[in-house]
């Protein structure tokens, strides 16, 4: 009998970096990730460039690393978008070191600090992380407020408010946004309703932005594409698995219990860095059970 054709296995979620990435991160499609980021700095963007538009080759070993879409815009500023998928309680670790690392590892010997570009890291983040009243947040480096032992009268009727204009980081983080019920009455609330897979308004968002439109089908030809198919489910299981372990609990700091994780886990073919992160077992440790 002849082989029945294979169904579309239901769609692909923007929540998921790999979709993510090959949606917004792709040669071609440089007019979706333009107007996303327009909607987000609230700036005009007369030129963009992608400069990481491959996927890693090392994505079928099941590894979590880091899928981001980094653009040049303008000219004058490189913007770097990350999907975090789960709170690994680091963002306000992860996304300092990430913005510091891009903005200096412009400098090459022998070059002017005049010639480094502003950076800006964009989080969108799949939980909620800060105290904040507000669903999308902007971190600049500021002044603070001038002791009044300190002032000395030099005449400024303005004073500067930024040590630097340079390093930017924004978090938008999506279950404030769900909660909010948005009219979609902006851009970056229209563009939110697609990510946050919001059935009932998506329609919606096409009708007000064909970039919007653009995008769904851009994640609906991924999800008909077989490769894209199995490396999304790998993706997807990666994560699933590195929550579970992170979340089950079943680390009970005894030395016995984690030797019997790290066991279980080098069956898994989890790298040993990444075993050694999760039981405190060391390396040296770990590579005895192998």
């Amino acid at each position: 009998m002849p082989k029945k054709q294979n169904k579309t296995e239901g769609k692909m979620q923007l929540t998921v970096d790999y979709a993510f990435k090959r949606v917004f991160g792709k040669n071609g499609n440089e007019s979706i990730l333009k107007d996303l980021l327009e909607s987000i700095l609230n700036i005009e963007i007369k030129s963009i460039t992608i400069q990481n538009p491959e996927i890693p080759k090392n994505m079928k070993d099941g590894k979590i690393g880091i899928l981001d879409v980094r653009a040049e815009l303008n000219g004058d500023e490189i913007t770097e978008v990350e999907m975090q998928v789960q709170d690994q309680h680091n963002i306000d670790k992860r996304s300092p070191t990430y913005l510091t690392k891009i903005y200096s590892d412009q400098l090459k010997e022998g070059e002017q600090y005049i010639e480094v570009k502003k950076v800006v890291v964009i989080n969108i983040l799949n939980f909620d992380y800060y105290k904040r009243n507000s669903y999308h947040s902007v971190a600049r480096m500021m002044f603070e407020e001038s002791k009044e032992n300190e002032k000395v009268d030099l005449g400024y009727i303005v004073e500067d408010k930024y040590a630097t204009k340079d390093l930017e980081m924004h978090f938008i983080e999506l279950p404030k946004f769900r909660k909010k019920d948005p009219d979609m009455s902006n851009k970056l609330e229209q563009w939110l309703c697609l990510i946050c897979d919001e059935e009932d308004k998506i329609k919606m968002a096409e009708s007000k932005n064909e970039e919007i439109e653009k995008a769904k089908k851009e994640l609906e030809k991924l999800a008909m594409n077989p490769e894209d198919r199995e490396l999304y489910e790998l993706r997807l299981k990666a994560i699933r698995d590195e929550m579970n372990i992170r979340y089950s609990g079943y680390i009970d700091g005894k030395a016995d219990g984690k030797t019997e994780i790290a066991k279980n886990l080098l069956k898994k073919q989890m790298p040993i860095q990444d075993i050694a992160e999760v039981t405190g077992l060391s390396i040296e440790e770990i590579e005895k059970l192998k």
